[in-house]
């Protein structure tokens, strides 16, 4: 399995993600490496999570980030028990759109009941199917997804060039599944702020919807 690969994953992700921001046109507010305000607030136990200042948003450190990425996101979707390339492509598609979403697609994908939680059945079954096809079958069906949203036509082209990068450093992850240091840093790529609002905008709207049940 992949149990190296977080180490690797993560400087790809983070490339995306970029620094801190704090646009008022944001739903999601301070944001730092991806971590917004109030998921650094719940992850420090603090609440409301109004009472976190955004100056801690702005000094938190990449060892704290990777700290929250590994535990709601890699190990939300089982990264250690994916397949290597995988297990980078579902943690990506998690940071992006959620956890839940991420672990559907792969679950359709792979025939078994979509409950939203990569478990022992999803394992197995995943573990039936060659790798490379499923990170081919994951991201075409995540850009799909994307797709789909109304704003794609403003936002599509930031999207997809992300979805791209994954499918193929995927695939590269899963032509060395045993390569036991991490793969060099990627080049940050722009940032494009609208996009980058938008990936807050789904978050909040996921984090609305998984309240609402």
């Amino acid at each position: 399995m992949a149990e190296k690969n977080f180490a690797a994953a993560l400087p790809a992700v983070l490339a995306h993600e970029g620094g801190y921001v704090d646009h008022p046109s944001d739903p999601g507010g301070a944001t730092n490496l991806g971590i917004t305000r109030k998921t650094l607030a719940r992850w420090r136990n603090i609440s409301p999570w109004t009472s976190l200042p955004k100056s801690a948003v702005k000094a938190l450190s990449r060892d704290e980030a990777a700290a929250i990425y590994k535990d709601r996101y890699w190990d939300d979707v089982r990264g250690d028990d994916l397949p290597a390339g995988l297990d980078y492509a579902l943690f990506d598609y998690a940071v992006n759109s959620g956890s839940a979403r991420a672990a559907i697609t792969l679950q359709t994908i792979v025939g078994v009941a979509p409950d939203g939680e990569v478990g022992p059945i999803t394992l197995a079954a995943t573990a039936k199917l060659p790798v490379k096809t499923l990170i081919v079958d994951l991201c075409s069906q995540r850009l799909a997804f994307l797709e789909r949203l109304s704003t794609y036509p403003v936002f599509g082209r930031g999207w997809k060039k992300r979805v791209d990068g994954v499918r193929v450093l995927a695939m590269k992850m899963a032509d060395q599944p045993a390569v036991g240091t991490p793969a060099p840093e990627p080049k940050p790529v722009k940032s494009d702020i609208r996009v980058r609002q938008h990936i807050q905008i789904i978050r909040a709207e996921l984090d609305a919807l998984e309240a609402a049940l």
